[in-house]
Parts: C-alpha cells; sequence; structure tokens
C-alpha cells in the first residue's frame, strides 16, 4: 500500500469518525442551526452589498450594471471637510465610553461581591438591571421629560427657586456629558453581569489563606480578586475596541438636535441620513466600510498587545 492509500485511508476514517460524533450529537447541532443561519445570512451573505462601495450604484441598474469608480467613494468622503468633525465626534464619544463607562461595571461588581447579604445584594441587582430593558425611545424621553426648559423637572426646580431656565438640551457643552451619562444609567448594571460571573468562580481558599497571612480586604481585592478577573476585563476592553466607533445610532440619532449637531454627528448617523434619506447608497457604503477596516484593525492590535503582556486575547 503507498502513501497515497495510506493518507486516503486515514482521511476516508477521520471522516467516518466526524460523520458519527454529528450524528449523535444532533440535536445539539440542531440547535446551533438558528444561530448559524442568522450569521450565514445577516452577516456574511450581506457582505456582498460591500461591492457598492467601489461602484456609481443605481438601484435601477444593480450590483452587475452599476458603473464602477474604484475609489472615488473614499476619496470624496476624505476630502469632504465632514470627515474631521465625524472623526473627532466619534473619537470623542467612544473615548468617553472606554475611559468613564468601561471600568464602571467592574467597579459595581466588586462592590456587589462584597455585599453578603443575599436579599439586599439580588435588590440592588435588580434595580440596577432594569434600565437595560428600556429601549433608547424610553431613555431619550425620559431625558426630555427631566432637562426640557419649557416643562422639564429640573428647569422647574429652578424656576421654583426664582431662577431663570435653563436650555440644556440645546448647549453643545453639555451634549456628550448627557449622552455619557445615559449610557453609564442603561448600560451599567448590565455590564456587571460577567464581571460577577468570573467573581463568583474565585477559590475561597486563596481568600482564606490571604487572612491567615494579615492581609486585609484591600490587600485581597489587589492581589485575589483583580487578578482572577484580569483576562475577562482584557477580552472584554478588546471587544469593546473592536466596536470602538459604534458609538450608538439611535440614541444619538434622537438626542441630536440643529444646536448640537456639530457635537453630536457621527459616522452611523451621517450614514444614515445621507444614506437611507438621501439615496446615496455608494458614498455611505463607502464610510461603513471604513469604519468596519478601523475596528478589525483596533481588534487585531488590542488582541497583539494583549498577547504580549501574557494575557490569552479572544484568539
Amino acid at each position: 500500500m503507498n502513501q497515497t492509500q495510506v493518507l486516503a485511508n486515514k482521511r476516508s476514517s477521520h471522516n467516518g469518525i466526524l460523520f458519527r460524533r454529528i450524528v449523535k450529537k444532533r440535536w445539539m447541532y440542531l440547535m446551533l442551526a438558528p444561530g448559524l443561519l442568522y450569521f450565514l445570512i445577516f452577516k456574511y451573505f450581506t457582505m456582498w452589498g460591500l461591492l457598492i462601495a467601489f461602484q456609481d450604484y443605481s438601484l435601477f441598474l444593480g450590483f452587475f450594471r452599476s458603473k464602477w469608480v474604484g475609489l472615488a467613494n473614499f476619496q470624496k468622503f476624505f476630502d469632504d471637510g465632514v470627515f474631521t468633525l465625524l472623526l473627532k465626534n466619534t473619537f470623542y464619544l467612544a473615548i468617553l465610553n472606554i475611559v468613564i463607562y468601561f471600568p464602571l461595571p467592574i467597579i459595581i461588581a466588586l462592590l456587589l461581591n462584597e455585599v453578603r447579604k443575599e436579599r439586599f445584594k439580588k435588590t440592588i441587582q435588580t434595580l440596577i438591571y432594569i434600565p437595560h430593558f428600556f429601549s433608547w425611545v424610553i431613555i431619550v424621553g425620559l431625558t426630555f421629560i427631566f432637562l426640557n426648559a419649557d416643562d422639564g423637572v429640573i428647569n422647574a426646580i429652578i424656576k421654583s427657586q426664582g431662577g431663570q431656565p435653563v436650555s440644556i438640551l440645546m448647549r453643545p457643552d453639555l451634549f456628550r456629558p448627557i449622552v455619557t451619562l445615559q449610557v453609564i444609567w442603561k448600560e451599567c448594571g448590565w455590564g456587571t453581569i460577567i464581571f460577577l460571573a468570573a467573581l463568583s468562580g474565585v477559590d475561597v481558599a486563596l481568600y482564606e489563606a490571604a487572612i491567615i497571612d494579615g492581609a486585609n480586604r484591600w490587600r485581597q481585592l489587589w492581589h485575589i480578586t483583580l487578578p482572577a478577573i484580569r483576562s475577562t476585563i482584557v477580552i472584554l476592553l478588546i471587544l469593546r475596541l473592536g466596536a470602538f466607533l459604534d458609538t450608538g445610532f439611535e440614541q444619538l440619532y434622537l438626542m441630536i438636535t440643529p444646536l448640537t449637531r456639530q457635537v453630536g454627528e457621527v459616522f452611523d448617523t451621517y450614514v444614515y441620513t445621507n444614506g437611507v434619506q438621501q439615496g446615496n447608497l455608494s458614498y455611505t457604503t463607502a464610510i461603513g466600510l471604513f469604519k468596519s477596516i478601523v475596528g478589525l484593525i483596533l481588534i487585531f492590535t488590542s488582541n497583539k498587545l494583549a498577547s504580549k503582556f501574557g494575557e490569552e486575547g479572544i484568539f
């Protein structure tokens, strides 16, 4: 038997084993089917549409008959003065989310981990989880109820004290802090779930040994708790950096006013207004592709840095 036949027999045997495993665990694979179909249809198959970023796309001519323009749409975007504005606003909001929002779920999870009364702990968890299930329409509506210049709660209090009402929602300098506070209130509690799950896996014997050695709560936190969840923090930070330019279309679209557009207009809102409302599909697809490439580069870069510092990363 020559080497080719041996390799063929091994391949056949391997395929047979693989087929038997699939048959044995067929129900598990069947449960995976809806998720796989979702990603195939809505994430991979739709990538075919990226072709129009390199075309002067026309709905009447379709993919194959639309004029091919190469990188003209990208050049138009980079030469346009709006690119600098969008990049600045998007990076500003993204950095606020990374620097201010990202550490808060970790801090809250560490604080909840120190609570010993289960009923009190679960009550707090429930209260901070609830905002996650509100839509951005509700969140923005509540914001307008509290901050509206005419009949908002805050301005009603100011007027009752003899002061003049303040147009808080119309002030560009307050737009970014308000948006960041909305994200914190809505998602901060929900973000603690993964960190609390990681904390539950810490070996209790480590704390007992630390207590015997005379370590106080801060020492235990620094030398046991934080190292135990460090890999989880790194992985979530990498994923967060991958979505660095995704600053929340629905929230910003609802919050932007004519007076705050200069500080609130980001890639997502610009793509919607120019692509969907005005029909510049090729131009806005090029913008979306640029944003995706930047996100991919950030994922690979942050994952490489994590590996260099001894962390596993995501691949």
